[in-house]
């Protein structure tokens, strides 16, 4: 599977942006996808994540300010992100895997990331 982010860019505190994630390759293998950032000197977290079936987690950090949602396919993901914070700087990965343990997991496809800058 290959992911391909886009969508980042830089904008001030309070503002919105959107990201998108193409999947493509052997997307029938894909039941969770997510989203994951990277801070400067910090590890890669858990943003949100969606499986199949729509179900949705969220990092409590960005509960009620970002929303994940994805195509009919299983072949895109988005990440709305509305509030932004500076907090919220990193760059942004796309993830997808055939089980749940995306981070982690020995199956797990990632994108080449996209960089988020939130000004104060």
């Amino acid at each position: 599977v290959q992911l391909v982010e886009s969508g980042g860019g830089l904008v001030q505190a309070g503002g919105s942006l959107r990201l998108s994630c193409a999947a493509s390759g052997s997307i029938f293998s894909i039941n969770y996808m997510g989203w994951y950032r990277q801070a400067p000197e910090k590890q890669r977290e858990l943003v949100a994540t969606i499986t199949r079936a729509s179900s949705t987690n969220y990092a409590d950090s960005v509960k009620g300010r970002f929303t994940i949602s994805r195509g009919n396919a299983m072949n895109t993901v988005y990440l709305q992100m509305n509030s932004l914070k500076p907090e919220d700087t990193a760059v942004y990965y796309c993830a997808a895997a055939p089980g749940p343990n995306l981070l982690t997991g020995s199956l797990t496809s990632w994108g080449q990331g996209t960089r988020v800058t939130v000004s104060s």
